[in-house]
């Protein structure tokens, strides 16, 4: 007789779960951590929840919902009539390297003139200077255009629902400020901004995305694009290769050619940027990456490939620049754990914003970096604006320890959902030269091809006749791309700047413009 199977395929021991604390959350961090350290290898196959559930004395939902999230991010699979195993996920094939005291980018002699830890050298690396770059040519070449401005209507891309903040709210906050300032916080502060709404931020990302980060790894800045601009001044030195998605954001490729980078465009597939092509570049040791939502083909990197990117980013002593621009926005299960969540030898540069839950005209964001950095990234911003508006930050402070902010989300997350349905069920069909919309798990705009640059052209000249806003995928590729012309073409839709009504009024004029039923 064969001996019987344990209950339990793997030892739960050394799961502690602290019972004060959300309990889902705690299970998928410590699974997770084990499927990334090796101690669950491919292939383990995990005990049913509710075995899983009694060994642990838990309610069996508490595992239902930490393997739900599991399986969203590709770290289990589950086998027809088998169980749940760990997903096949590639594995590191070098040791973790000790990181510096010294901030070292890896990049041509290691260190950009910037971050030099003298303060003398500083101010005179980083003195104002114009610098030619082919790529910054070819891009001003290829004009880039100024974000849409004007009331929002349908469909401008990356604009959230921001009819929805609570502005009277957000009125008696900054009233209750200026009405008895703190006169500490009047006079000129810490560079790195407000130090509360740094450990506020620091504990949303600890609870929302799953970093374990602090304050002291954060610098506010204004915006994510202020974010990303930092990182290509300090990160980049003239003739330096930076590889990012193609198609993409074009204002991050223009901040890392300003700074005099050699542009790498690398194509983004259905799990997101192709790493084989990245690790072909033999001098490129940055990479600029949107995995939760990729701008604009709306891709979710998979897990799989983010593994891979970290990977790449270990062995060659690179670093990634991750920009979760619209990651509260996931339709289905909670966001998933971004790059700088899974990275274990600290090579992740993490850019955040408030623009797409609150409104644009904010102008809040952050970044958060390797300790290492952060002195750095904080004195190099000083040069430009000394320290932060204050008021903003400590509104914003107060809007997240109310409770407001979390709130906030929620509605958001809820509208956004509303609209792209209502912009999924009133699409024109069978529109000549165009595909199918594609599925819409996350984020605030879609993406749908267009047979030809040409179909495109027309397509869009129709729409604005008709006083709706479209983008034309064509412009988010570099100019010098490969592929073939009439592959890149395509409509970008952004869904959340309006209600519903103006959504299926704009959909109404496109029917008609477009000449379909």
């Amino acid at each position: 007789m064969p001996p019987l199977e344990p209950p339990l395929s793997f030892n739960p021991a050394g799961i502690d779960l602290d019972r004060r604390q959300g309990l889902t959350r705690q299970l998928y961090e410590a699974l997770r951590l084990r499927v990334l350290d090796g101690r669950l290898v491919s292939g383990t196959r995990l005990p049913a929840s509710r075995d899983l559930a009694a060994a642990l004395a838990i309610s069996r939902n508490s595992v239902v919902r930490a393997y739900d999230q599991l399986y969203a991010e590709g770290f289990i699979e589950g086998r027809v009539g088998d169980g749940t195993y760990v997903a096949q996920l590639p594995t590191s094939k070098t040791a973790a390297k000790k990181l510096s005291t010294k901030v070292s980018t890896g990049l041509s002699t290691g260190l950009s003139p910037a971050l030099s830890t003298k303060r003398e050298d500083l101010a005179g690396n980083l003195s104002s200077k114009v610098i030619h770059s082919p790529a910054l040519e070819r891009l001003q070449n290829n004009h880039l255009p100024s974000p849409p401005s004007g009331p929002p209507r349908a469909f401008r891309v990356g604009v959230p629902a921001f009819d929805l903040f609570p502005f009277d709210v957000w009125a008696k906050l900054n009233a209750a400020f200026w009405r008895k300032p703190d006169l500490q916080q009047l006079c000129y502060g810490d560079p790195a901004g407000d130090e509360r709404l740094r450990g506020l931020i620091a504990a949303y990302l600890r609870s929302s995305r799953g970093m374990q980060c602090t304050a002291e790894q954060i610098v506010i800045t204004s915006g994510a694009q202020q974010g990303i601009s930092l990182c290509a001044q300090l990160l980049v030195e003239p003739g330096d290769a930076v590889a990012i998605e193609n198609p993409g954001y074009r204002a991050a490729g223009h901040a890392f050619a300003i700074a005099g980078a050699k542009l790498h465009g690398v194509a983004v597939d259905a799990e997101g940027i192709d790493c084989t092509a990245l690790n072909a570049l033999n001098d490129c040791r940055l990479a600029y990456v949107t995995p939760s939502h990729q701008y604009p083909t709306g891709v979710v990197m998979s897990l799989v490939r983010r593994l891979e990117l970290l990977a790449w980013a270990e062995r060659t002593g690179g670093w990634i620049i991750e920009d979760d621009y619209d990651g509260e926005y996931r339709y289905s299960g909670a966001p998933l754990a971004p790059l700088a969540a899974l990275d274990r030898s600290g090579r992740v540069l993490y850019v955040g914003t408030f623009g797409k839950v609150a409104f644009p005209a904010l102008r809040l964001g952050y970044l958060v970096l390797p300790q290492a950095m952060v002195d750095a990234f904080t004195r190099r911003r000083a040069v430009d604006v000394r320290h932060s508006e204050v008021s903003t930050q400590a509104v914003m402070a107060e809007f997240m320890v109310a409770g407001h902010f979390q709130r906030h989300i929620r509605r958001m997350r809820r509208a956004a959902l509303s609209r792209r349905n209502a912009l999924l069920a009133g699409w024109p069909a069978n529109v000549p030269g165009m595909g199918s919309l594609p599925g819409v798990a996350a984020g605030l705009h879609l993406t749908v091809r267009v047979e030809s640059l040409a179909r495109e052209a027309q397509l869009l000249a129709q729409a604005r006749a008709m006083d709706v806003e479209i983008n034309g995928l064509s412009s988010y590729w570099l100019p010098d791309s490969i592929p073939i012309p009439d592959s890149r073409a395509g409509l970008v839709l952004g869904f959340a700047a309006v209600p519903e009504e103006a959504i299926a009024q704009a959909l109404a004029r496109l029917r008609k413009a477009w000449q379909v039923g």
